[in-house]
């Protein structure tokens, strides 16, 4: 999809000028206007602009009061100079008069509003400098603007390298995506809000003591923690001394209950994209859970993550992606070319030479791994002159001492003129400063951790993929710079939105603004900052507040992290050049690997060749005959039936070639030829028909191959015509190169520049013959490879007696094993052919003969023995052991056995090791027999006891990877992990570089913050010698209430020892527990209390360190996995090396598959009341105002329905009324296409189904009126709901997008699961009796397979993965240990709980669900792709679609090949096929239709297959394969259709002569006869009463008397020139055919023109009457090679046209 864009390349096109019209007139009086200097000072006062709003808050002024005159001075200042620059382009342009008045610009109009707010802030802040307005009032809003002057600063750089028409095009379409993708988002936020409403209402039940009364509901009425119960009991109970009670009616308001909830519509749709940001879903699930049945929860909550966080949010990602793609072109020049990583040519010898290379990188290895080496030893340490300071200060000099050396070589200008030159300077600059000793441990260190940089040119492939991502640096600089000027804008704006907010301290200044909408752009916590911000202010103003909120989180996350993505990509992207260049390599490369046996079959070739060796003993004795080898003997035992089997095949394809003769005759020919051939098996003959047979199909394939090297031409088709006449011309112009004529037409009277044309034409043409040859031999290697291959294989099989034989045991061709081979291999037959003609039908089940033949019998035996042991396994748990519970053992046994004879089965069949197609050839079969070992051996041991961390255990958890066996059972789950796999190298390359910036900032951390950060749990106490004793600490009871303390109330707590320690998650003493906080930090999970804890332990200065990596690791980091795994995924599927028309070809194909017929009946004929109806049901307005009514509909579903609610019957009564309506609808839509074209379409039994429905509900509803009709009135309506895509052509194009991802990603969707089994198997070996913790409760646990599931589904999507795993590692003195068993002790496993979550959360997080974000973007192109850049418009196929419902009247998707060609001659527009120019098109295309489907019925997906091959230029568009395949199938169709045309032009040619040759013999003969009765009476008077012999007996009868005089009289009355029946032909015209009103005449060369007339020693009748067609057909040999010759050249006229039979 990125390659579709790349076409549109830019030549000297002039700039589209965005930005300000600086630049006035030259004879303005106002000359310093114009200067450059007073346009950097007008930016640059922008950017103090922006910084005085950003002081401009009480809460500064507060801390330092100076700054309020400060700012004063300076808005003064910018307000004298912005006043008079507004003045000036008054004075130059003219206020309203004028094209380039100042009130027409729009540059001019925003400087014009900066100007008046910075005049309302100065005299705002002059009334509250005076007292006259309060500070912390409302008025402060009116700055908010001032913010917006920002764009002032960096509007010069929107400038582009297109004309302004492209470039608004652009952005104009781009913002209908965005906007359309937008719409799809809040179609789903609105499902799920109305789902959610009627599922589950309002979760204001809680447990609360008994003795809580009404209105005096405390933090200590409630449960410790909170905790949600259902008054039903369908969820959870409350314990003794609890009671469940509904919060709002003891008291509590709205504000206090929290926003977050499924009250109303409102209230749900805002609950829904909070659980769609991933952020919080999981409580939200939890409270569900308790307060309504379980099923109910999981259903709604997984499948809201699925579509709306994994699928429809990820369209945002593939909608910037293309939109950046169409721009990057135009950007190229602005953002530069990517840096060289050349030296110069000056270096001296000692630094070009390698020993000095690895030196200095050595060195700089060493120095990292002692900075990694450091640690914290206490605070008695002196840390300043110890020994890591003492090597800093010699690795410094070192460094310091190769920058001399660099500049003493290269010189100060050769040295600073490289990047990495001037990165090493500043380096040496910074770590010189740094060994100071005041400035070590300081803010310097950054200098000493970033030598780690240099380490990257150890690795040449790291630094070219380092090289690819980041260059050119503009790219992402930009970006980077946009990114930070947004949190500007938006923090400043935020800052004088709520600065005046009391109790709200999120906002009370920049800095922390700036913190808050930082995590906003992160997500980690946005949820807290915006419910702390609506709580503050207050139930009114809240719904304003969360759009605004929920707005720049939707902008930042979905927009401005997709434009990273989009960038990362575009840089991974190849040139167009190199594109084919790849794929010719790929090609060769493929080819190139299969010459060679594996190295298991190898192995015989180091042993002797012991070929197999028979004795012949049924000979005389007289001689002694050797020993032959008994592959040569067997050739002649089994020749007589290898010749017979052999020669028979080929006689039905001999006699059916004949066509000469009948039928009869040649099956009695056949039956000669049998029986003659059964005697002489043997002889000489057999053996010459088969040597002839050999040489036949070997000059065959020459002819072919030859054929197959004819190169092409690309021609330049006229505009004038429709597509597929244009790449039919195309294609003749090949053609005619081909056959050499191009040369001829090259001299008739063409202009210099036409011949210069013509020969550069030729030259790419000859260019393609050579890409020809190199493509074809590249084919040749790979046959020649393949069979090299086998003839090795075949040699060792023959001179090695133990090769290819199962365990060296069993015979090449024993029966046993025959009947393994064929139990192995026998699978269902997914073809059906017809057995008469060979057609492949197809059946109405065809889907699910697909499954059943995707694996073989016994692969399927064993996927559901390995499910069902599965499902066992999930029965398990640390309380149900399968070493004492029996039950579960069978599953165990069952498994066991049936994978025993399995692999007992495919080891004799295939063999184990040493067999060419043996078990173990590859990783997949390794692991089979892996498994099934841990499996046995667990089933023979099963032990009683098993102690944690011990080899029993380790043997449970490697049983675990059982469901891993479905990965190597089914091919598409084996093609899931090759594409995982084979991109790992750019995986382990990205994981490298994070790796790298981890290590920096873990080592800067460590020398920063190591010790610094543990601080007593006593918030009061700050010194260490202070913290002892107890303190009572509170509780944190609930996240969701806003109860507020009453007088003398405290919260709940208890008493607890004071303890000096760490952070309980994190530290940094040592660079492995940094690694591990940023690691979680680089999640972005956990980050935002890493912030807090270094701001208020270490300074508020220091927050800048974790802020840098949070900004580098997600937007530069993760979004870098991300595009490395899209990029992988595209090269995987062979798109990545795509050039712009093989991709545009791509999608078109994919664009077909979808493509449907309309099923929609053609209007009916008369104009009666139907085709009145059928104009109505179709009117544009009449789908908008069904549209309209759906939604009214919907929107009644707002509140939930309650039986005991007195508004839901009013509601259910209004939906009455709209389904009466639709009922109406479904009704004028029978009438108007009759019942059956109504039912042909999908869409309408959908609404028939929900109308019927509908109409079930109003007769149950009024007749029970009960929950269980209004839950079906709900259901009704939510069903109704979903035809709102099928009314929109954007969201049902979406939908698809969404629902074709899902059908591709099925198997990546299945692979997730599998691995997410085996976690949740090991987790609960591993975690199932951990106690519970801060995250690990009665919802999140280990004990059960179920709960582990539920487990890792929430840390696939990152919620607080980080704390399950802290709450796993629990150690003792914190848990109870057990050295014998592991399910006595509630202890976790430290290392265990650090590989498991991390390589969990890599493999899933990371690249699992990267893959679905590369499915979308790849499927995006069906709804994206816009006209010019589609090979077949929407348009085209929509004409298609209405011209296929016209001939397909009967709506079943198939039609008769006849039916296809009036088809053809109805299309009109771009796939019209002009009859009078392109005849020959039409008839390549249909015996196309005719040769592909033998005749038979054609579908629709069929004929625009075809269309689509003729509709595109095949040698642009095709790979090398599918070209191949096309290209010789339109050769040899090109070839048919000529044998075609000639032998009809022949029949014509030939009926013609027969019908004026028998008018010329009917004339004769009749004034033969005439002339002949006269002369007869007046001769032979007598003879007349006597039998006159036959004419013919007469004439061919020798010795008959009157036979001399009758050739006289013939020759009497033979025609002369002037007869009509005769034929009259100049002399110049003998031997070229003859046209004369559209009729062809071939030469009378049967005739002797002579002044005496026509002549001939044979009789006339002999002539005429017995002319034989043949001999007829044979003379016209040369006159069929001339016209042949006409229809081959492009050039010829149409004088032949009338011949062609439509």
């Amino acid at each position: 999809m990125l390659k579709r864009k790349q076409s549109s390349r830019v030549e000297a096109q002039p700039m589209t000028d965005f930005g300000p019209d600086e630049t006035l007139a030259d004879s303005a009086d106002i000359f310093w206007i114009n200067k450059p200097w007073v346009h950097s000072l007008l930016r640059a006062c922008a950017i103090i602009s922006v910084i005085s709003v950003c002081m401009n808050t009480p809460k500064t002024f507060e801390h330092y009061p100076p700054l309020q005159y400060v700012t004063f001075t300076l808005d003064t200042l910018l307000m004298f100079l912005y006043t008079a620059e507004m003045i000036a382009k008054m004075h130059i342009r003219g206020i309203i008069k004028g094209d380039n008045s100042y009130v027409k610009d729009r540059w001019c109009m925003f400087d014009g509003f900066m100007v008046f707010f910075i005049w309302v802030s100065l005299v705002l802040q002059v009334f509250e400098i005076a007292e006259l307005v309060d500070q912390m009032s409302p008025w402060g809003m009116l700055r908010i603007p001032r913010a917006l002057i920002m764009i002032r600063a960096f509007r010069i750089y929107f400038r582009f390298e297109l004309p302004r028409s492209r470039i608004t095009n652009i952005l104009k379409r781009s913002g209908e995506q965005i906007w359309s993708v937008s719409i799809f988002l809040l179609f789903f936020l609105l499902l799920y809000g109305i789902l959610g409403v009627q599922m589950f209402g309002t979760f204001n039940h809680h447990c609360v003591t008994n003795d809580t009364q009404k209105d005096n509901v405390t933090w200590n009425s409630l449960a410790i923690p909170d905790t949600h119960c259902s008054p039903d009991g369908e969820g959870y109970q409350c314990p003794h001394g609890f009671k469940c009670m509904d919060l709002e009616e003891l008291g509590l308001s709205r504000q206090e209950l929290g926003y977050s909830g499924f009250n109303e519509l409102g209230t749900s749709i805002f609950t829904v994209y909070e659980a769609a940001s991933q952020e919080g879903w999981v409580f939200l699930m939890y409270r569900a859970i308790d307060s309504f049945p379980r099923w109910r929860s999981y259903f709604y909550f997984i499948t809201l993550i699925f579509f709306l966080a994994w699928l429809v949010k990820n369209v945002f990602i593939a909608v910037i992606i293309e939109t950046f793609a169409e721009i990057r072109v135009q950007f190229q020049q602005m953002w530069g070319s990517r840096s060289s990583t050349t030296s110069t040519a000056t270096t001296q010898q000692m630094m070009r030479s390698s020993v000095f290379h690895m030196f200095i990188l050595s060195m700089v290895a060493v120095d990292v791994i002692v900075a990694a080496s450091n640690y914290y030893k206490g605070e008695n340490h002196r840390r300043h002159y110890d020994e890591f300071y003492l090597a800093e200060v010699a690795f410094t000099v070192l460094f310091d001492l190769e920058a001399l050396l660099k500049i003493w070589c290269l010189g100060f200008t050769g040295y600073i003129s490289s990047s990495l030159h001037k990165f090493e300077s500043l380096l040496v600059v910074g770590t010189t400063l740094h060994i100071y000793p005041d400035l070590y441990h300081s803010q310097f260190t950054y200098f000493q951790v970033l030598r780690v940089v240099r380490l990257i040119k150890i690795s040449p492939a790291l630094e070219d993929f380092v090289y690819k991502i980041f260059g050119p640096g503009k790219k992402l600089g930009s970006l980077v710079v946009f990114t930070a000027s947004l949190l500007i804008v938006m923090s400043a704006i935020s800052l004088q939105m709520f600065c005046f907010v009391e109790e709200l301290d999120r906002f009370t200044t920049f800095p922390r603004a700036f913190m808050s909408m930082f995590q906003i752009l992160t997500q980690e916590g946005w949820i807290d900052v915006m419910d702390q911000t609506l709580v503050a202010v207050g139930r009114m103003w809240a719904p304003v507040v969360a759009i605004y909120f929920i707005l720049y989180h939707l902008f930042a996350t979905l927009i401005l992290l997709s434009l990273f993505v989009a960038v990362i990509l575009d840089n991974l992207e190849l040139d167009e050049d190199l594109k084919k260049l790849k794929q010719l390599k790929q090609s060769e490369a493929n080819a190139d690997t299969k010459e060679k046996l594996p190295l298991r079959l190898r192995i015989f070739e180091k042993f002797p060749n012991r070929p197999q060796m028979v004795k012949i003993s049924k000979l005389p004795s007289d001689f002694t005959v050797p020993r032959i080898r008994e592959s040569f003997m067997k050739q002649f035992i089994d020749r007589q039936q290898q010749d017979t089997s052999c020669l028979f095949r080929r006689l039905p394809s001999a006699s059916s070639s004949s066509c000469d003769h009948s039928k009869r005759s040649a099956i009695e020919d056949n039956k000669y030829i049998d029986q003659k051939l059964r005697r002489s098996i043997f002889s000489i003959q057999a053996r010459n028909l088969l040597e002839k047979e050999t040489t036949i199909n070997k000059i065959l394939r020459a002819c072919t191959r030859q054929r197959m090297l004819s190169g092409s031409f690309e021609g330049q088709p006229a505009k004038e015509r429709s597509i597929l006449s244009v790449q039919h011309h195309i294609r003749q112009e090949r053609r005619s190169l081909r056959h050499g004529s191009t040369s001829q037409r090259i001299s008739r009277g063409k202009s210099l520049e036409t011949l210069t044309q013509d020969h550069s034409s030729t030259v790419r043409y000859r260019n393609a013959q050579r890409e020809d040859s190199e493509i074809k031999m590249i084919q040749e290697k790979k046959e020649q490879a393949e069979m090299k291959r086998k003839v090795q294989e075949e040699e060792l099989r023959e001179n090695h007696p133990y090769f290819d034989k199962p365990l060296f045991i069993v015979g090449r061709e024993h029966r046993f094993r025959n009947f393994c081979r064929m139990i192995v291999r026998a699978r269902f037959n997914v073809s059906k052919t017809d057995p008469i003609t060979g057609a492949v039908k197809n059946t109405k089940y065809h889907q699910l003969y697909d499954l059943l033949g995707l694996v073989t019998y016994l692969d399927w035996v064993m996927i559901i023995v390995t499910i069902c042991s599965c499902i066992s396994m999930m029965f398990e748990s640390p309380f149900t052991r399968i070493m004492h519970v029996p039950t579960l053992q069978i599953g165990e046994y069952v498994f066991v056995i049936f994978m025993s004879i399995e692999l007992n089965l495919k080891i004799m069949a295939d063999g184990l090791f040493f067999t060419p197609t043996a078990v173990i050839r590859d990783f997949g079969g390794v692991m089979d027999i892996f498994i099934y070992l841990v499996s046995l051996i667990f089933l023979c041991w099963l032990p009683p006891d098993v102690p944690p961390e011990s080899g029993a255990q380790l043997l449970m958890m490697l049983r675990c990877l059982r469901p891993l066996r479905i990965f190597k059972l089914v091919p598409q789950m084996r093609k899931v992990v090759r594409e995982v796999l084979k991109g790992f190298k750019e995986i382990f390359l990205v994981s490298i570089l994070l790796l790298t910036l981890m290590l920096v900032f873990a080592s800067f951390g460590v020398q920063l913050f190591a010790g610094k950060l543990a601080k007593c749990n006593d918030p009061h106490i700050l010194k260490r010698e202070e913290c002892h004793g107890i303190f009572r600490i509170n509780v944190s009871v609930s996240k969701n209430l806003n109860l507020r303390l009453r007088a003398g109330e405290k919260k709940p707590g208890f008493w607890v020892p004071r303890v000096w320690a760490n952070p309980r998650n994190f530290n940094f003493d040592n660079v492995g527990n940094a690694m591990l906080a940023l690691f979680e930090v680089l999640s972005l999970k956990g980050w935002v209390e890493v912030r807090d804890v270094i701001i208020h332990r270490v300074g508020p200065i220091h927050g800048i360190y974790i802020h840098v990596f949070v900004f580098l690791g997600c937007m530069i980091g993760l979004t870098l996995f991300v595009g490395v795994v899209i990029a992988n995924f595209n090269e995987n599927k062979g798109t990545a090396l795509l050039t712009v028309d093989q991709r545009r070809w791509e999608d078109l194909k994919s664009r077909l598959k979808i493509a449907q017929p309309l099923h929609l009946p053609p209007r009916p004929e008369n104009g009666g009341f139907r085709a009145k109806m059928y104009d109505i049901t179709q009117h544009p307005f009449f789908k908008r105002g069904i549209a309209v009514l759906v939604l009214a509909q919907s929107v009644l579903l707002s509140v939930k329905w309650d039986v005991d609610d007195q508004v839901t019957f009013p509601l259910a009564t209004m939906s009455v009324v709209f389904t009466f309506i639709f009922v109406l609808e479904v009704t004028m839509k029978l009438i108007a296409m009759s019942p059956a074209g109504y039912w042909q379409s999908r869409r309408n039994r959908y609404d028939l189904l929900v109308t019927s429905l509908g109409v079930i509900w109003i007769v149950l509803h009024f007749a029970l009126l009960n929950a269980y009709t209004y839950m079906m009135g709900t259901c009704v309506i939510v069903f109704r709901f979903f035809t709102i895509c099928g009314k929109h052509v954007t969201l049902k194009m979406l939908l698809l997008t969404v629902v074709v991802s899902m059908y591709k990603s099925f198997f990546i969707i299945v692979g997730m699961f599998l691995l997410l089994l085996c976690y949740a198997f090991a987790g609960v070996v591993l975690f199932g009796t951990v106690k519970y913790g801060e995250n690990i409760n009665r919802h999140a646990n280990f004990s059960t397979a179920g709960k582990a599931i539920t487990v890792l589904f929430r840390i696939v999507t990152g919620e607080d993965w980080n704390k399950i795993m802290h709450d796993c590692m629990v150690q003792p003195p914190f848990c109870t240990p057990d050295k014998h068993r592991y399910w006595e002790t509630d202890c976790g496993n430290y290392a265990g709980a650090l590989i498991y979550f991390c390589s969990f959360y890599v493999i899933i997080a990371y690249i699992m669900l990267n893959l679905l974000v590369a499915i979308i973007v790849e499927n995006f192109s069906l709804f994206y792709s816009t006209e010019e850049d589609q090979l077949l418009s929407y348009n085209d196929l929509r004409h298609f679609q209405i011209i296929w419902n016209m001939v397909d009247d009967k709506r079943e998707g198939v039609i008769p090949t006849s039916r296809a060609k009036f088809l053809l001659r109805l299309l009109r527009g771009r796939l019209e096929v002009d009859l009078d120019k392109d005849k020959l098109l039409f008839k390549h295309m249909c015996y196309e239709m005719e040769r592909l489907h033998s005749g038979g019925d054609v579908t629709f997906h069929d004929v625009l297959s075809m269309l689509s091959y003729r509709s595109v230029d095949i040698r642009k568009s095709l790979q090398l394969e599918e070209l191949l395949a096309r290209e010789q199938l339109e050769y040899t169709i090109e070839e048919e259709v000529a044998k075609q045309t000639i032998r009809m032009w022949l029949k014509k040619c030939l009926k013609r002569i027969r019908a004026k040759q028998q008018q010329s013999c009917s004339i004769i003969h009749s004034l033969r006869e005439s002339q002949q009765q006269e002369l007869s009476r007046f001769l032979n008077p007598p003879s007349i009463e006597t039998t006159v012999p036959s004419e013919d007996h007469n004439t061919n009868n020798p010795d008959n008397p009157s036979q001399p005089e009758m050739s006289g009289l013939q020759q009497l009355l033979s025609p002369t020139l002037s007869d009509r029946g005769g034929y009259r032909q100049d002399s110049s015209d003998l031997g070229r055919p003859q046209r004369k009103l559209g009729q062809w005449r071939l030469p009378a060369g049967v005739y002797t023109v002579s002044s005496k007339g026509l002549t001939r020693r044979t009789s006339v009748k002999s002539i005429v009457c017995k002319m034989n067609p043949v001999n007829d057909e044979a003379s016209s040999g040369s006159e069929v090679k001339k016209w042949w010759t006409r229809q081959l050249t492009v050039e010829s006229d149409e004088s032949g046209d009338d011949l062609i039979d439509i």
